[in-house]
């Protein structure tokens, strides 16, 4: 099977969950056999250099890349207030992006288009216009839920400014949603909402996969005194608000509860206002060479989010990595994890202080609930067992599409 994976960021470095979750999958996949190449927007915000790809990503066939200038303007976002389409995709149209598509699908035949996340779609009729093969949207999220969570949680000015690039998006998310051969969603609760907003084609639930032989749990780390770590990209707003509330509500009052407890940060691109933090006992890392490692250090792992969409990859890697992982409602979605078994829900300051002094003051029941979440992780978020799945959708998808559009026959002279 011959895959064309379409991204608007280079899925590399795996430091973000999107890009954890573009690679478990296409690594998966090769290792069914599926030739998957990879056309991806290099953008200036997330710019890799692929010439530095370390030999072990080398699970595409090919790999090709268009340099995008993505980066927010000010005069192109206040002019996008007099338009009817949605910023958040207009900044992921190019035309050097779409000669490449186009080049690609005239010299290379594909089985199966896939296009990572709703910011492809601009490029659905291009697709169409140059190959009958089918057309798949893998939704990481619900992308305008995520911008009205963010709304709903900013100040007047933010929130109604936001309110209005949520609306435009939302309609273009749902304007979208007949042009898919297939839907992958990350979460039932994803798929279920795509359907209440009138999606009405095949889709199938495949959530991130987990490399599991690749995360090695340290539970030496639970018989020294509790620590707590915070990772994630702290470019990303949801991040930054979730972790601005904790600092500012929660760790003041448990500061002063367990003075000793530790709290430390890290995350790419972490903003001055962030690393400047000078608050007792909270150390910023910035950017961490290994996030793993880093993890497995501290036994407690916070995901303190407010607003997001789809299925939080930091939490399942705390998970595998057998972490006492604390999270909001927000946080849980799409895991199937229960509340002081497997993972901690909390969704308000006192929450958060309670799920945490009981992990300080019950040393002993924290890896207890690390072992059971490494479980978890091995039952439900096996990468290959979720790729043979969705594998095995595109063979169904395939088949149906050779049935509707037969290749011409000679006939015999």
């Amino acid at each position: 099977m011959k895959i064309l994976q379409l991204c608007k960021k280079f899925p590399y470095p795996l430091k973000d969950g999107e890009s954890i979750a573009v690679t478990h999958l296409s690594r998966a996949l090769r290792e069914l056999g599926c030739e998957v190449t990879l056309l991806s927007m290099n953008t200036s915000k997330h710019f890799c250099n692929i010439n530095e790809l370390p030999a072990s990503y080398n699970h595409y066939k090919r790999i090709h890349t268009v340099d995008v200038d993505n980066r927010i303007q000010p005069w192109g976002a206040f002019l996008n207030l007099f338009s009817s389409t949605s910023y958040h995709v207009s900044r992921f149209i190019t035309k050097e992006f779409k000669a490449k598509l186009i080049y690609l699908l005239k010299t290379e035949e594909y089985d199966i288009i896939q296009l990572e996340t709703v910011y492809l779609a601009p490029y659905i009729p291009i697709i169409r216009e140059y190959t009958d093969a089918p057309v798949v949207m893998r939704a990481h999220n619900v992308e305008h839920e995520i911008w009205e969570r963010v709304a709903s949680n900013s100040n007047f000015l933010k929130r109604n400014y936001l309110n209005y690039l949520t609306t435009q998006l939302k309609r273009y998310e749902i304007e979208q949603l007949q042009n898919y051969d297939l839907l992958v969603a990350i979460t039932k609760r994803d798929l279920e909402l795509f359907r209440k907003l009138g999606y009405k084609n095949k889709a199938i639930v495949t959530p991130v996969g987990i490399e599991q032989e690749k995360y090695k749990p340290n539970y030496a780390s639970f018989r020294k005194a509790p620590s707590i770590s915070f990772i994630g990209a702290l470019d990303w707003m949801p991040n930054q608000d979730g972790l601005k509330w904790f600092v500012q509500e929660v760790w003041p009052s448990l500061h002063k509860k367990h003075p000793t407890l530790e709290l430390h940060i890290a995350g790419r691109h972490t903003p001055k206002d962030i690393l400047n933090f000078n608050i007792p006992n909270v150390e910023v890392h910035g950017e961490v060479p290994d996030a793993k490692d880093f993890i497995n250090q501290h036994s407690i792992m916070i995901v303190p989010l407010l607003s997001g969409s789809g299925i939080r990859v930091k939490i399942l890697e705390g998970m595998a990595l057998g972490r006492v992982v604390v999270t909001t409602s927000v946080g849980m979605e799409g895991i199937d994890a229960r509340n002081g078994k497997e993972i901690m829900i909390a969704d308000s300051v006192k929450a958060f202080m309670d799920c945490i002094h009981t992990c300080v003051q019950h040393q002993k029941r924290l890896q207890k609930v690390g072992r059971q979440a490494r479980q978890l992780i091995e039952q439900e978020f096996d990468n290959i067992e979720i790729a043979t799945q969705l594998a095995g959708a595109y063979q169904k998808l395939i088949k149906k599409d050779t049935q509707e559009h037969p290749s011409p026959i000679s006939n015999p002279s």
